[in-house]
């Protein structure tokens, strides 16, 4: 079911899964005269916002880049904003979130992060597991090669220990090791503020995504750039491989 869906969008041609990386929140408020962490707190709002469209519009699953494990690098003061930035949203939107039926996941390496906000995750995490009316899902300290990496040894080890036979390694496994294990791969993949690069986001789940850039940066990325992304999207044909093939939906 749908609401307020645009009417040039084919309801049954809609991407199923649809992720994020949100760029360009600190040149958005750089040419504001506003500090970085403003742009920020302004990504968030806009994510929020992104979150309820895809709910209002039927869309099943939003994956959101939060933090990549290459973000520690950038200013102590910024590192530590957003952080506090984390554990401040999840405390003031959980209530409503869980009122709206969204269930929330946390991918990536959770165990550099501080006790208090590994607990809250974990508990949100079970909280909302049985929600049904939109999976979001949110990297943090993610990267997806020390993901594949992570993936490598686990399945060494356990090779190692006699308890796989390496000729049964094949991409079904490998997936079922992965952070996003369980989970639709995505189907649209959409970068803000003109960067064309995949930011070590997702490697082997993009692998058939459609992807779309836009110059526009993150905070100013409303419901109309996002009824833009799925226009895109529904004028691609989706042939994952194959031979080009005729749309009837």
């Amino acid at each position: 079911m749908t609401n307020n869906l645009p009417a040039d969008l084919n309801p049954e041609y809609l991407p199923q899964h649809v992720a994020v990386i949100m760029d360009g929140n600190g040149r958005w408020a750089t040419q504001r005269g506003l500090p970085r962490i403003a742009g920020h707190r302004q990504g968030a709002k806009t994510l929020k916002e992104l979150l309820r469209c895809c709910k209002d519009w039927g869309i099943k699953a939003l994956t959101a880049y939060a933090f990549s494990t290459e973000n520690w690098r950038r200013p102590t003061e910024e590192v530590d904003f957003l952080m506090l930035l984390f554990e401040k949203l999840l405390q003031r939107e959980f209530a409503q979130m869980q009122q709206e039926g969204v269930r929330i996941s946390f991918i990536g390496d959770l165990s550099s992060l501080s006790d208090s906000l590994q607990t809250q995750m974990r508990l949100i995490m079970a909280e909302t597991s049985k929600n049904q009316a939109i999976h979001f899902i949110v990297a943090v300290n993610y990267g997806s090669r020390d993901e594949i990496v992570r993936v490598c040894r686990q399945l060494t080890q356990l090779a190692q220990q006699g308890e796989l036979n390496p000729e049964d390694v094949n991409e079904n496994l490998v997936a079922q090791y992965l952070y996003t294990a369980g989970m639709r791969e995505p189907d649209l993949l959409i970068r803000t503020s003109g960067e064309m690069r995949l930011s070590n986001f997702l490697l082997w789940q993009l692998a058939y995504t459609e992807m779309y850039f836009t110059d526009i940066f993150w905070p100013d990325f409303d419901r109309e750039a996002f009824h833009q992304a799925l226009l895109s999207y529904q004028k691609r044909d989706r042939r994952f491989g194959q031979v080009k093939t005729t749309l009837t939906a």
